[in-house]
C-alpha cells in the first residue's frame, strides 16, 4: 500500500478543486481517520461572500481558531498510533488572509496567527491539487453550496493565483502538484489508481502530476 509510509497526508488546493473528496478516498483506502475543514460551521462565511470588507477579518479570525483547535488535538496525539488525511493545511490559513484582509487587519491577524502556528504539526505528504479557474467555476457551482453562490469568478481566480505562489515557496514537507482538470478521483477508478501509483514512486521533495 503506497500510503502505508504516511501517518499525517494532507490534500489541499483552492475552492472547489475537489480537495475533500480526495481526503475521504484516501482515507477510506488507506484505514485513516479523517480531518475536515467545517466551512459551514463559520457564521460569517457567508455574509463574506456577500461583503468582504466587512466580514473578512472575523471570517479569517473564526477559521484561524477553528483550525487550530483542530490541528492542536492532532498534534497532542500519538501520531503514530493512527493515520490521518486532512483536507486543509494550517498553514494556508495565512494564503486567505493575506488575500482578503486590508493591511491592518492583516498586521493584526499576524500577531495572533504566530503565536498559533508553531503548535501545528508538520504533515508526511501534502499533495497540491491545482485547476484552471474555469474549472474551478464549474465545480463550485456544481456542487452548489448556498454559502458559495455569491464567489466571483475574479475571487476564485485570484485564490488559484495565491495557492500557486505559495506552493511554488513550499518547502516544509514532501509536496505532490497535481493538476487536477483533466483527473477525477472520485469517479473515474483509473484516476485514483494512477495517483496512488504517483505516490508511491515519489523520490523527491516535490513532484509533479498531470495527465494530457
Amino acid at each position: 500500500m503506497p500510503l502505508n509510509k504516511y501517518r499525517y497526508i494532507v490534500v489541499e488546493g483552492p475552492i472547489g478543486v475537489g480537495k475533500t473528496s480526495l481526503t475521504q478516498r484516501l482515507a477510506e483506502r488507506s484505514g485513516a481517520q479523517t480531518l475536515l475543514e467545517k466551512p459551514q460551521d463559520n457564521p460569517f462565511l457567508a455574509r463574506f461572500y456577500q461583503d468582504p470588507a466587512r466580514y473578512a477579518l472575523p471570517t479569517q479570525l473564526f477559521f484561524l481558531f477553528q483550525r487550530i483547535n483542530e490541528v492542536r488535538d492532532l498534534a497532542q496525539m500519538d501520531l503514530f498510533s493512527s493515520r490521518t488525511v486532512a483536507d486543509y493545511l494550517f498553514e494556508k490559513d495565512a494564503l486567505f488572509a493575506r488575500l482578503t484582509l486590508s493591511e491592518d487587519e492583516y498586521k493584526l491577524y499576524q500577531n495572533i496567527y504566530q503565536g498559533l502556528a508553531l503548535q501545528a504539526p508538520t504533515p508526511d505528504l501534502v499533495i497540491y491539487l491545482q485547476a484552471s479557474t474555469p474549472a474551478l467555476v464549474e465545480r463550485v457551482q456544481r456542487r452548489g453550496h448556498s454559502y458559495e453562490r455569491a464567489i466571483s469568478d475574479d475571487y476564485l481566480a485570484r485564490l488559484g493565483q495565491s495557492y500557486g505562489e505559495f506552493f511554488h515557496h513550499y518547502s516544509a514537507a514532501p509536496l505532490l502538484v497535481v493538476n487536477s482538470d483533466n483527473l477525477n478521483f472520485v469517479d473515474q477508478d483509473e484516476d485514483f489508481e494512477l495517483l496512488l501509483q504517483r505516490i508511491q514512486n515519489m523520490r523527491g521533495p516535490r513532484e509533479f502530476f498531470s495527465m494530457g
